[in-house]
C-alpha cells in the first residue's frame, strides 16, 4: 500500500496569489492528497481573521505559517529578504513534519512561480515540485523572453522599453504596448524595476527546476500562448469548493448580504463592480466612478474596500442617499456566487486574472479598467481577440470620467454580440473542467502522476 502524498503548497503572499493555490489545495483535498497550505504570519492571520469558526473547524487543509522576519508588512523588504531567509524557515518546518510522523512525510512542494525560496528549498531536500502560475500563459510567455528582449535591445536590464513600438510574440497574441508591459506599474518607475528584477527573471529560473508547470488557464482560452510553453499543464479555470458555504483564500470577512440582495433584483440587470485587492485611486477618480454608477440607473454592487482611496473613503454628497434603493455597497464580497447570480449582468473590472476567469467562467460581459502589470495585457486580449469587453478610455488629465463610465456601461449592456461571446466562452471553459476536457485531464494526469511516485 503506497503512502498518501503530502504537498506543501506556497504562495506569494498577496490576495490574487493566495486565492488560486487556495481553490487548487481544495481540489487536491477532494482528491485525497493531504494538503499543508504555508503562508507567511501576516498573511495567514488575514486568513484566520477573515474565517467563521464554523469554517476552521471544517477547512479540509491544514493552515501554517513562517515567519516573514520582519516587523509590519513592507513587501519590498520581504521580497529583498526572502530569498536568505525563507529557504532555511521553509526547509525546517519540512523537516519538523518528516520527524513528527513517518507515514506522514512530505513528497511534493507546489509553489508561486514567483516564489524562488520555497522552490530552491525543495529542490535542495529532494521533493518533486511543481510551480504554479496565478496569471495567463501569454502574460508568462512574455515573461519567459524576457531575456530575449534584453539580448534584442528591446528592453534594457531593468526591464526599461529601449524602442517605441509594440512587441509581438504571435499574430494570435495582443501585442505588448511600451507602457503595458507585464511588470509595468504607471507612475511608479521604481517599482517596476523591482517587480522585473525580483519577479520576472527568477521566473525563468524557477520553470527551469520545476517538475511541472502548472497554470489557471485552459487550453482553448490561449491556444497559440499554450504552444509557446511544451511544457505548461493548463487546469483552469479553478474555483472554491464549496465545503463550508464560504472560501479560505480572503484577506477580508466575505460580506454575504449582498447575496440576498442580489436575489430581489430583476435578472440581468446589476452591474457588480469589483477591483481587486492593491487598486487605489484618488478622491477625484473615486467621485467620477461613484457617480458613473449612479447615473446609468440601474442596479449595482460595489465593492469597496477600506484602502481603496488614497485617504478616509468619501462618497460624494448624498450619493449614497440617492442610491440606497439600487445600489449596494460592500468592503468585500463572495465574488464567484455574486458573478454566477442570474441577477448579475456584466462585470468592472480591473482586468486581474482570477477575476478574469471567475467571469468568462459565468458567461458575463466585461468593462476593463486595468490598474497594472499583466492587467493592461488581459484588458487587451478581452476587448480584441475574445470581444467578451470595452474599455474605459482615460480624458486628457488621466481620468476615467463618469459620462465615459455611462456610456461604455450603457454599450456593453446592450451589445448582443458580446453576450453571445460570453457565453461561448463560458460554455468553453465549462467544457475543459467536466471529465473529458483539457484541464480536467490535465489535473487529472497530474494528481495520478503524485499519487504513482509514491507507491
Amino acid at each position: 500500500m503506497g503512502r498518501k502524498p503530502h504537498v506543501i503548497v506556497v504562495p506569494y503572499p498577496a490576495q490574487g496569489h493566495v486565492a488560486p493555490l487556495m481553490k487548487l489545495a481544495y481540489n487536491l483535498a477532494d482528491h485525497g492528497i493531504k494538503v499543508t497550505f504555508v503562508n507567511t504570519e501576516s498573511i495567514h492571520v488575514k486568513l484566520m481573521s477573515a474565517m467563521s469558526e464554523k469554517f476552521k473547524e471544517g477547512i479540509p487543509i491544514s493552515l501554517v505559517s513562517v515567519p516573514e522576519g520582519l516587523d509590519g508588512e513592507d513587501t519590498r523588504a520581504f521580497l529583498e529578504r526572502a530569498p536568505s531567509s525563507m529557504p532555511l524557515l521553509l526547509q525546517n518546518l519540512i523537516e519538523n513534519i518528516n520527524e513528527s510522523n513517518i507515514d506522514d512525510q512530505v513528497t511534493h512542494v507546489i509553489a508561486d512561480v514567483t516564489a524562488e525560496w520555497a522552490l530552491e528549498a525543495a529542490k535542495k531536500m529532494g521533493i518533486e515540485l511543481a510551480a504554479f502560475v496565478p496569471c495567463g500563459v501569454a502574460t508568462l510567455a512574455f515573461v519567459l523572453h524576457a531575456h530575449r528582449l534584453t539580448e534584442a535591445g528591446i528592453i534594457d536590464d531593468y526591464g526599461v522599453p529601449m524602442k517605441d513600438e509594440p512587441i509581438s510574440l504571435s499574430n494570435s497574441i495582443p501585442a505588448w504596448k511600451k507602457n503595458e508591459l507585464a511588470w509595468s506599474f504607471p507612475g511608479n518607475p521604481e517599482s517596476e524595476k523591482f517587480l522585473f528584477l525580483n519577479s520576472v527573471l527568477t521566473a525563468t529560473e524557477n520553470v527551469k527546476i520545476s517538475d511541472w508547470l502548472l497554470v489557471n488557464s485552459f487550453y482553448e482560452l490561449e491556444p497559440s500562448a499554450c504552444d509557446l510553453i511544451p511544457n505548461i499543464l493548463p487546469i483552469g479555470p479553478l474555483f472554491a469548493s464549496d465545503h463550508l458555504g464560504t472560501f479560505a483564500g480572503n484577506f477580508c470577512a466575505e460580506d454575504s448580504t449582498c447575496l440576498n440582495w442580489l436575489d430581489q433584483q430583476p435578472p440581468r440587470s446589476v452591474i457588480y463592480a469589483g477591483f481587486g485587492s492593491t487598486r487605489a485611486c484618488d478622491q477625484q477618480q473615486f467621485n467620477e466612478l461613484a457617480l458613473g454608477l449612479e447615473m446609468v440607473g440601474q442596479p449595482f454592487l460595489w465593492v469597496v474596500r477600506s484602502n481603496f482611496t488614497n485617504g478616509i473613503v468619501e462618497f460624494p454628497d448624498g450619493f449614497l442617499e440617492r442610491v440606497e434603493k439600487h445600489g449596494k455597497i460592500v468592503e468585500w464580497a463572495p465574488q464567484e456566487k455574486a458573478l454566477a447570480h442570474p441577477s448579475t449582468a456584466c462585470f468592472f473590472s480591473h482586468c486581474g486574472w482570477n477575476s478574469i476567469l471567475e467571469g468568462i467562467s459565468q458567461g458575463v460581459p466585461f468593462l476593463c479598467w486595468p490598474y497594472f502589470a499583466d492587467q493592461f495585457h488581459n484588458r487587451n486580449y478581452m476587448c480584441e481577440t475574445w470581444k467578451i469587453g470595452l474599455e474605459l478610455i482615460p480624458d486628457e488629465n488621466g481620468i476615467v470620467t463618469r459620462h465615459e463610465i455611462k456610456t461604455k456601461l450603457e454599450k456593453l449592456l446592450s451589445d448582443k454580440d458580446i453576450e453571445a461571446n460570453s457565453l461561448k466562452l463560458k460554455e468553453m471553459a465549462g467544457k475543459s473542467t467536466s471529465e473529458g476536457g483539457s484541464s480536467f485531464n490535465n489535473l487529472t494526469s497530474f494528481i495520478e502522476q503524485m499519487k504513482q511516485q509514491d507507491v
